[in-house]
């Protein structure tokens, strides 16, 4: 199934499992982690991220397609994939780490996905690997959240207009520990520009940052 959903079929299965295998097991039954994987999936994923971007962003100066690079290269995209590929359900976890949540993880959500990228960079080459994350790309380049840093965005303002940055405080949590819900408000000066919630503080802060900008009328909902 998840073969299916990344549209790749591997040469070597035992690359995958591996990629599937977090620390947890590997330590409670002495064989080897999606850890070397996942280091060279990170790699990898910035390598062809930043290809996808120079090819469709010509006019970007170097600043933007950095920005635009960390709003994708992050924990919080990646662990989306990994649900959207369906790999959180396949993670071999460890009996404590099921136990205390780890398939909702934001950490090992995405380094699944990095390591699963890895094992196709190694299985089938870059190739494989661009066709198989540019498809992944494409189905979000139309969700402008994904290249939108919204905290970027208020700071800049704030900072032009004020002379000050927003501040961000967590104002109420809820959930148990390992799937937190986390309500956070942003203030420039002394005025909250917006709230925002998320699974976790970052998240949260920028759902913040978006109505920030929402409320000044310098976007559209």
């Amino acid at each position: 199934m998840l073969e299916k959903k990344l549209r790749y079929k591997f040469k070597n299965p035992e690359l995958l499992k591996t990629a599937l295998t977090h620390s947890s097991h590997a330590n409670e039954f002495s064989t080897e982690s999606n850890e070397r994987l996942e280091f060279l999936g990170d790699a990898v994923l910035g390598l062809i991220v930043a290809r996808i971007l120079y090819d469709n962003f010509p006019k970007a100066s170097e600043g933007k397609l950095s920005k635009k690079r960390s709003a994708i290269v992050s924990r919080v995209n990646f662990a989306h994939f990994t649900k959207q590929l369906g790999i959180d359900k396949e993670i071999i976890l460890g009996k404590g780490e099921e136990l205390t949540g780890g398939r909702e993880r934001e950490s090992n959500l995405a380094g699944a996905f990095e390591a699963v990228i890895g094992a196709i960079y190694l299985d089938g080459g870059y190739r494989k690997a661009f066709n198989v994350v540019s498809r992944l790309l494409k189905d979000s380049i139309d969700q402008e959240e994904v290249f939108t840093d919204y905290k970027t965005k208020l700071q800049e303002l704030a900072q032009k207009r004020h002379k000050k940055i927003p501040k961000y405080k967590v104002v109420f949590e809820e959930g148990p520990p390992h799937k937190k819900c986390f309500h956070v408000e942003v203030k420039v000066l002394r005025d909250v520009l917006g709230k925002g919630v998320g699974n976790n503080k970052k998240e949260a802060e920028q759902s913040a940052a978006k109505e920030g900008l929402l409320t000044l009328g310098l976007l559209n909902d």
